[in-house]
């Protein structure tokens, strides 16, 4: 039997289960369209005009935030790990934690978190 056969079983199941979610609502909803529920909502404020944007920044923080955060998806396993490592898993996740440190310090100073 291929080992990735009960994967692929429930992949198989979500995507027919969310089809089969999602027709179902289409068919079996209400269906009143107007223009104020077909008026564009951002986080409870109304839009000004349609040409806002989101700053750049946001992205910018969104995405430092992502990077940084996988960092300690990492710590957390090599410290699950630790014992078995010894000195090379040490040395390792030093290198890792600076090369961090290199490119936190390089984020400061582009100035990529400030808010100005």
């Amino acid at each position: 039997m291929n080992p990735y056969l009960p994967i692929l079983i429930i992949l198989a199941l979500g995507v027919g289960l969310g089809l089969v979610l999602s027709g179902l609502s289409a068919l079996m909803g209400p269906k009143d369209p107007t223009a104020s529920k077909k008026e564009v909502f951002e986080c409870g404020v109304p839009p000004v005009s349609s040409q806002d944007r989101m700053s750049v920044k946001f992205y910018l923080t969104a995405i430092l935030f992502i990077l940084f955060d996988i960092e300690t998806v990492f710590l957390y396993l090599w410290a699950k790990v630790f014992r078995s490592l010894g000195w090379f898993g040490v040395v390792e996740m030093a290198i890792f934690v600076l090369i961090l440190v290199v490119g936190y310090i390089y984020v400061l100073k582009r100035g990529a978190l400030e808010w100005d």
